[in-house]
This record gives structure tokens, sequence and C-alpha cells, in this order.
């Protein structure tokens, strides 16, 4: 099986020694997104819900530029650091999965690079 690296100025480079992505044998799966501004690198301002909506359109740009799309995720990891942030993250989220939506893990951690809320990674079908 060719593993493929997914690489993307579409989304926030990454700020270790680890990919975006990595698509191989018809799966896309993405490293963890944090609400990163792709052009500054720094955090999205506006709190959780800014956050979110920026996580989402990074791994949708990943997840592009491997092959495949948000409609084609089968399971999403959600990292925030209050769980109280959780309707919040919750209603933001279904306006990126609006019908059925992929199988997802939600997890409390106690902090995030760049002193992100939430970061959410994915796992999709190669289209």
């Amino acid at each position: 099986m060719e593993r493929q690296v997914i690489a993307t100025k579409q989304a926030p480079r990454a700020i270790g020694p680890y990919s975006q992505g990595i698509k191989i044998g018809g799966l896309v799966f993405t490293a963890g997104q944090a609400g990163l501004d792709p052009s500054t690198g720094e955090l999205v301002a506006g709190g959780v819900a800014a956050e979110t909506r920026q996580v989402l359109r990074n791994l949708q740009a990943i997840l592009e530029a491997g092959g495949s799309s948000l409609a084609s995720v089968v399971k999403t990891t959600v990292f925030l650091t209050n769980m109280d942030d959780f309707q919040i993250m919750n209603q933001v989220y279904g306006e990126f999965f609006p019908q059925d939506p992929p199988a997802r893990s939600t997890v409390q951690v106690s902090r995030l690079p760049k002193g992100a809320a939430v970061e959410i990674e994915a796992v999709a079908a190669a289209t």
C-alpha cells in the first residue's frame, strides 16, 4: 500500500514533526486541527464557536487536498479543554455535518497547543 503525505497551504502548517494528513488504503487520516488561521498560524478570536468553525474549515482543506471531503468522514475525535463548551461546539459541528454525521468521540483534556479550546481529528474515505 502506498502511503501519501497530504500537505496544503489552505490549512495551518504542522507545528511539530507530523503531517497534516496521510492517505493510505482508501482512507485519509488527519492530524488534530486547532482553530488556527492558516495565513497567520494564530488562534482565531471569538471563542469556542469561532475556533470550532475554523477547525472544521482546516479539516475540510486537508481532506480535499487528500482527495476526500467532509461528506466522506467516517469518524472524528473532538478534544475540548472544557466540557461545558460541548453544546457550543456541537452546534457548530452540526452545521458542517447536517446529515448522516460521522461516528464521534468527545473527550475533555487539560490543555491543547497554542491555548486552543477545541481540537478535532478525522478519518475519511478517499473519494
